[in-house]
This record gives structure tokens, sequence and C-alpha cells, in this order.
């Protein structure tokens, strides 16, 4: 997943940066908003992960700190292993959809040299 989200951002920032002149940027807007709901549902699922296993870890630190039984600590171990990777995990998702909104606000003027958008939050500059 990190290689492709990394991939994918790449390609539109390339694409955006130097745009063909045949570009069909509603066909490009529509593949990227495509794009962005399955990063946003990924982010979902792994930002549910992420806060169980934070709740498990929390909880199995408060019972170790309880009881001081070396079967927490064993648990524990594993838990903390876990929880590093999916924290970072979770944000390379969040930042990469963060990105792919500005990216699609970038697409949006480039559509918008072409006609009205009326999604665009913001109106496209008026050349003087």
């Amino acid at each position: 997943m990190k290689r492709r989200i990394l991939t994918y951002l790449q390609q539109i920032d390339e694409l955006i940066q130097d745009p063909p002149e045949d570009t069909d940027w509603d066909r490009a807007i529509h593949n990227h908003l495509t794009q962005i709901r399955f990063f946003q549902h990924e982010r979902l699922i792994h930002l549910i992960v992420t806060v169980l296993f934070a709740l498990m870890t929390t909880s199995v630190v408060v019972g170790l700190v309880g009881t001081g039984s070396i079967w927490l600590t064993l648990l524990l171990i594993p838990l903390l292993i876990l929880l590093f990777p999916y924290i970072n995990h979770y944000y390379l998702l969040e930042n990469g959809v963060q990105k792919m909104y500005a990216q699609y606000d970038r697409m949006l003027e480039y559509q918008s040299d072409k006609k009205w958008n009326r999604f665009f939050a913001v109106p496209p500059k008026e050349e003087k």
C-alpha cells in the first residue's frame, strides 16, 4: 500500500507540473476522486485498527502496573512492536489523502481554464 500511494501521488504531481495539452481533465478528476475514495477507505480501516491496538496496549500497561504479571509483559511486547508500524502507516495514509485533496484542487484549476466548475471552492483567478 505504501508503494501504491507514493507512486500515485508522484504520477499526479508530474501530471500537474507538466500537463499534456490533450489532457482530459474531466476523466483525470473522476479517476482521482475514485483513488481518493479508495485511500479514504483504507485510512478509515487503519484508523480503527490503530485505535484498537492503542487501546489494547493501554489496557495491558494498566493491567501490568496493577498486577505485575509476567504474562502481561509477554503480551505487551508484540503489541508495542505492532503499534508503531500501524501508527506510521496511518500517518502515511493521512498525509497522502490530504495531499490528494490539494492535488484535486490544482486539477480543478486546470479544468476551470476551459469551463467553470461549480464544485471548485475558490473561483479561478481572473487575468487582468
